[in-house]
């Protein structure tokens, strides 16, 4: 009688045992840069991961924050050491670098409805994602820089760089005109577009007698001038100035920024007047930078069909429309007519700046381009070399990175 028991023990949890495995949940591992206290990481760690993990019970969704500073060599490494993420939030300029690496898994071959979700995001984002003729990732947020300005210092938004560079005068003591953090690319460049000028050819074959050129080099020069006589600030060439803590402050008249601004305006100064404009324009017109992020799925992801799952969800009118309420411009053309977005107080400035906005060089070499043209042009506005100079040097070294050497 015993063993008769003992024998039903056994089977029952033979049937239970595989059937609790079955169920055990997956775990995927999500990498992205939002700031761990910041409205986007709420909203996708308090709504968006609870919804999907919902619909589906199967997958758990560990979302890691990591600083941007060191995010893309944490990415590099992992991957290396086949330790990696299973999908990550990765910043538009660095899609080609990754997927030449062969780090990305091929979407457009391994993902079956790819050419579905494909076909409902708009050209421009979507095409940072090529390499080699194939699609490496998807777009997840799209969004450019505006000219972010204070009324009581700045009454009226400036059409051209000519008038923008006029109202230096009318600063008060103590109070710059404008400010940003650096030199690298998503500061220099809406400048350099705007005076006409380029870093490459349009087949980035060649940065001679582009980032040399009569345009680029006066876009650096007048860089230089602004932050030497004063009426821009030093955050140009590395002071640490807090440019936002300046602008709510009253000490810094306007900056460039994104969407992501007016969330921790409302947050920080919700009774603040804030004024919105187009990029200054130059010759070139009023052109910004195009900025955004792609995702995108590991090739040595040990859940492939589980991250392509929440992969998907990223693309939904949910997931998107969510995201845009705390500053992440949605990548889906079905969702440009929705009410959020034609009664919204300030997107409709960033879609007007999409309209003429360029994107960073898309090459596997940018980052080591970047750093040549921001060095290039810390030189020029620290004083210690001419803008020709600076940039004929720095178009010798990008030539060297296009070719591959």
């Amino acid at each position: 009688m015993k063993t008769r028991i003992v024998l039903a023990i056994l089977l029952l949890l033979l049937l239970i045992v595989p059937v609790a495995l079955a169920q055990e949940p997956v775990t995927i591992t999500f990498w992205h840069t939002y700031n761990e206290v910041s409205p986007e990481n709420q909203t996708l760690v308090d709504t968006l991961i609870p919804m999907f993990e919902a619909d589906h019970p199967n997958i758990k969704v560990e979302a890691v924050p990591y600083p941007y500073d060191g995010f893309r060599q944490a990415l590099l490494t992992s991957a290396a050491g086949e330790e990696g993420p299973d999908l990550v939030r990765l910043d538009i300029i660095w899609s080609p670098e990754f997927a030449a690496q062969g780090v990305l898994m091929n979407l457009s071959e391994n993902m079956p409805d790819f050419s579905d979700y494909a076909a409902n995001v708009f050209p421009g984002p979507l095409s940072t994602n090529v390499y080699d003729g194939a699609y490496y990732g998807l777009p997840l947020d799209t969004n450019t820089r505006i000219l972010v300005y204070n009324p009581a210092l700045i009454p009226a938004a400036p059409e051209t760089i000519d008038d923008f560079a006029a109202l230096c005068d009318s600063m008060p003591e103590g109070t710059f005109l404008f400010s940003d953090g650096g030199t690298y690319g998503w500061a220099l460049l809406p400048w350099i577009w705007s005076f006409g000028g380029d870093v490459t050819d349009e087949a980035m074959t060649t940065a001679t007698g582009y980032v040399n050129s009569e345009q680029t080099v006066a876009a650096v020069q007048f860089l230089a001038d602004m932050v030497q006589n004063g009426c821009f600030s030093d955050g140009f060439i590395g002071s640490g100035l807090d440019t936002w803590g300046g602008f709510f402050g009253g000490t810094i008249a306007s900056m460039l920024e994104g969407p992501w601004f007016y969330p921790t305006l409302e947050q920080q100064a919700p009774d603040m007047e804030v004024g919105a404009a187009l990029m200054p324009a130059g010759e070139g017109g009023p052109v910004s930078v195009v900025g955004g992020e792609n995702i995108v799925l590991m090739a040595g992801s040990q859940h492939p069909e589980e991250a392509m799952e929440f992969l998907r969800f990223t693309q939904s009118e949910t997931y998107q429309l969510e995201m845009s309420k705390v500053g992440q411009l949605t990548v889906l053309n079905s969702l440009i007519d929705n009410d959020y977005f034609t009664n919204h107080p300030y997107y409709g400035t960033f879609l007007e700046q999409l309209q003429t906005a360029k994107a960073r060089t898309p090459s596997p070499a940018y980052n080591d381009i970047e750093t040549v043209l921001g060095d290039a042009a810390q030189l020029v506005l620290r004083g210690e070399m001419s803008a020709q100079e600076a940039m004929d040097l720095a178009a010798e070294e990008i030539d060297a990175l296009l070719a591959g050497n």
